[in-house]
Order: structure tokens, then sequence, then C-alpha cells
């Protein structure tokens, strides 16, 4: 294929985005790689309950990450760049919004006295809800802005109070136990406050099945999927109008986020500049898409602005950090 026909794969519609044919094999392959991954990674790397330690979980962080951007080349030869800069564009954009849930699973798991030989497990799980969740909204989402373009307004103007609003929050001590999910959550669910070992559900002394806090903490870490999807699915479709790389960027960076949890859980202290960083990214997606109404900026424009964002926020971080003392 030569790079004339790659720029022509991917045409762009009046709204500057790119339009795709998407060929009846296209959604059937893309899930086909994604359940295989999952299964890949639940019955063999992960069969049996151990602790991840940081060299394992860097390991499978730069081993995920590699895939996310390899499949960057797949949609590069299939759709062209265009479509390519627009999978890259979501794919880091879902990246940097998606480390608050690390520092929130960290809190559910030590609220819950998870150890960590089973954290992976309720993870696994709850990854796999995330992505069901997400095509649902990036389905809906896409279909509202093509019918109702004037929604890019007002999705515009919520991420860009979003972002004002993570700029002007800070860490309030977080109660899981006391939160209204929980209390519905024990309401309706029989539940015991001890651990069999990565089971969901066990028999309690009285022959009574009931769920373990491993279930607990699965229920909160969907909800708390559905909250950040809230914002992290906007902001994807300010950088694209297809559903297919729309998905695929939010699968793959998704796909990570449990060794990333394993890399940074503990490290939040080191970072502290990184919320202001994922808050201004938020209300620069937020100023985009609304002038998107108007005018499309070129995602090669859109890359390099959140890129460098992310990037200040990481450096000044590491470097207010006071070195460890000996």
């Amino acid at each position: 294929m030569s790079f004339a026909t790659l720029l022509a794969a991917g045409s762009s519609s009046s709204s500057g985005k790119v339009d795709l044919t998407i060929e009846g094999w296209h959604w059937p392959v893309l899930l086909g790689v994604l359940a295989i991954m999952l299964l890949v990674d639940i019955l063999v790397i992960h069969r049996k309950a151990h602790e991840v330690h940081t060299k394992e979980a860097a390991i499978e962080s730069a081993v995920w990450i590699s895939i996310g951007l390899l499949f960057g080349l797949v949609i590069l030869w299939e759709f062209g760049t265009a479509a390519a800069g627009e999978y890259m564009g979501g794919y880091l954009i879902e990246k940097s919004l998606s480390v608050d849930n690390v520092f929130v699973w960290a809190v559910l798991f030590a609220h819950f006295q998870v150890p960590k030989m089973y954290q992976h497990r309720v993870l696994f799980w709850g990854i796999f809800g995330a992505l069901a969740m997400r095509i649902g909204f990036i389905f809906a989402g896409v279909a509202i802005i093509n019918s109702f373009k004037i929604t890019l307004i007002f999705f515009g103007i919520f991420l860009l109070y979003s972002g004002l609003k993570l700029l002007q929050t800070h860490d309030e001590g977080f109660d899981p136990a006391k939160s209204r999910a929980m209390k519905i959550f024990h309401r309706f669910v029989p539940s015991t406050d001890e651990l069999d070992g990565q089971k969901m559900f066990t028999v309690n002394n009285l022959g009574k099945k009931v769920a373990t806090p491993l279930f607990a903490v699965l229920v909160l870490v969907e909800i708390t999927d559905v909250v950040f999807a809230i914002d992290s699915v906007p902001a994807v479709l300010a950088v694209t109008n297809e559903q297919y790389i729309a998905f695929a960027a939010n699968a793959f960076a998704i796909l990570g986020l449990r060794a990333l949890y394993f890399l940074l859980a503990d490290m939040r202290d080191r970072f502290q500049y990184l919320q202001t960083g994922l808050g201004v990214i938020l209300a620069f997606v937020g100023v985009k898409m609304t002038i998107s109404y108007w005018w499309h900026m070129p995602i090669a424009a859109s890359l390099s602005v959140i890129a460098l964002i992310l990037t200040v926020s990481i450096v000044a971080s590491i470097k207010s950090t006071p070195p460890a003392k000996s």
C-alpha cells in the first residue's frame, strides 16, 4: 500500500474528522484480539494468585503500552494517517485521564484490606465490565453528536467544567464504606467481611451464599469507572466521531491500567502536579470540543498540546519530590 493510498484511506468529513468505511470484519477482529489478550492474561500470566511486584508491573505496563501503540500502526495501515492521528489522540487522552482510576483503586483496596495477591483478579473483572460499558457510552455519544451537532457545545462546556473542578478539588478522605453505593449494596446483597481466597461469593457457617469483600470492591470499581467514563468518553469524542477508533483507543488504554495500578498505586505523593495536569487537559479538550462546532483543531496540534501538558506535570512533580532520605 502506497503512502498516497494511506492518505486517501481515511477521508475527512465536513467536521474535519475522519469518515471511515468500516467493513464487516473490522469489529470481530478488534473484539477477538481484545478477548484473546484478556484470556491470555487471566489464564496464563495471572492464572495463579500472586502479588505483582514493581518489576513485573513495569514489564507488563511496557508491553500493554507497546500493544496500544502498535495498534495505532494497524489503524495507519488500514485507514490512513488521519485516522491514526485520531486514534493516538484518543489513546493519549484516555491513558492520561485513567490515571485517576489507579489512585481510587488504591483507596478501595486499602480500605477493604484486600491482599495484593487477590487484587489483580478483581481488576480483571473490573476491566472486563468497563469495556462493555464503554462501548455502550461511545455508541450513544456518537449517535447523539451525529444527530444533534449542537451537543458538541454542551459536551465541551461539561468537560471544561470538569477540568476546572478537578483543578480546585483536593483529597478529602473518601470513605468507601460510607458511600451511598455501599449502603445500597449491603441492603440488597447478603455479604460477609471475611475473604475466601479469590472467590467473589462464598457459603457462610449457616449454609447461606454471601458476597465476599472482593465482590464489594468489584462493584465500587465498576461504579467509579462509570463516573470516570462520564469525563473520558466525551473527551475521546472530542478528537474522533468514529465509534471504532474511539472504542479501540479506550480499550487499549484501559487494558494496561491493571499493570499501571501495581506500578503507581503507592506513588501518588510523588505526582502531586499530575491532577493539575489532568485538569488542564480536560479543560483544553472541553474548549477544543466547544469550538469544534465552528472550527476543528488539527489533530497534530491537539496531540502536541496534550503531550506537552502531561510531560510538564510529570516533570514538575518529579523535580518537586524531595530526595529520599538515606
